[in-house]
């Protein structure tokens, strides 16, 4: 089984975000990048094909050259080889063009995204992706089994699990559940040592249209002040909530 692992690389949760030009773009300075979680857990189901059923694993990445750290970190977990695709991820359907003439050209059965990504959130590529390859689509993916080209997924849905039945080539959109958090799996010596060894392919970006364009990016409103108030104050605290908050 020859498995495409998507991996977008973004910002960590705890960098200070700005943007520049107007707020138009992201300001990348002083950012630390990482796997966006979703396709952490991904590639980590990934790693379990590998070992259980001798799948090869492939991740793949639209972006420029400062994204190939993330590749690296993807192989040293256990990835097979890298593409990067060289040109900038600035809208989902564009994204998702690029994707699809990897998966063409490498003939994958199983193509694992996650969800959605964290910086854009837009939860728009896997969707178009397995549209555009003609493949079987999961979304919000939380169990994954495989048995030749029967597959038995799981997905969240409003209030519950769903369980289907499909078969190969599929599309996942997956994410944390998909395995558990304790299964994560950290780089070791070997694994960064094994990663320089390993392929990591340069593609050149397909013609594609972007449908989409961000206009402007803008901070959340920072929070308010404060008021504490002594638990032994209560009327002071009811004026407040009625008064000031007018929320009884």
């Amino acid at each position: 089984m020859k498995i495409l692992v998507c991996i977008s690389h973004v910002p960590d949760t705890t960098s200070k975000i700005n943007f520049t030009d107007g707020d138009t773009r992201f300001d990348t300075n002083g950012v630390q990048f990482v796997i966006n979680p979703n396709d952490e857990f991904g590639l980590t189901r990934a790693m379990w094909f590998k070992e259980k059923q001798g799948a090869s694993i492939t991740v793949v990445n639209v972006g420029g050259p400062e994204t190939e750290p993330t590749l690296r970190k993807a192989l040293a977990i256990g990835a097979d080889e890298a593409i990067r695709v060289n040109t900038e991820p600035t809208d989902g359907f564009f994204v998702a063009k690029q994707l699809a003439k990897i998966v063409a050209d490498g003939g994958f059965d199983l193509i694992i995204a996650g969800r959605e990504s964290i910086d854009y959130n837009g939860g728009m590529v896997p969707g178009m992706l397995a549209t555009l390859v003609n493949a079987n689509f999961v979304n919000t993916c939380i169990g994954l089994e495989i048995n030749d080209n029967d597959v038995t997924a799981i997905r969240e849905i409003d209030g519950g699990k769903e369980t289907l039945k499909t078969s190969l080539p599929l599309v996942i959109g997956g994410q944390k559940g998909l395995v558990e958090e304790s299964d994560l799996r950290i780089p070791n010596m070997r694994g960064i040592m094994m990663a320089r060894q390993k392929k990591l392919t340069v593609a050149e970006p397909v013609e594609a249209t972007k449908e989409t364009t961000a206009v402007k990016f803008e901070n959340p409103a920072p929070k308010g002040a404060v008021k504490l108030v002594s638990p032994d104050n209560l009327d002071e605290l009811v004026s407040l909530l009625h008064n000031e908050a007018k929320v009884i």
